[in-house]
């Protein structure tokens, strides 16, 4: 498993915040926050570290977790 600094980590928090905030009232669960979480915790491993990136490997799948949910 790979060790982020606590500076990464930081921004990590801050881009899941920021796509929490995009995703609609009805569907920000705490099961959709730590899907998204996940979105980020994959890319910083893939070594995708900067906010920018971060936000958008989470917004990119807010669309596709909207489709799935009944």
């Amino acid at each position: 498993m790979p060790q982020f600094d606590p500076e990464l980590v930081s921004r990590m928090r801050s881009a899941l915040e920021d796509a929490m905030a995009r995703v609609p009232s009805d569907v920000a669960t705490v099961s959709t926050k730590a899907f998204l979480a996940e979105c980020i915790l994959k890319a910083a491993a893939q070594g995708h570290t900067s906010y920018a990136d971060l936000v958008a490997a989470a917004t990119d799948h807010i669309q596709a977790l909207i489709s799935m949910l009944p």
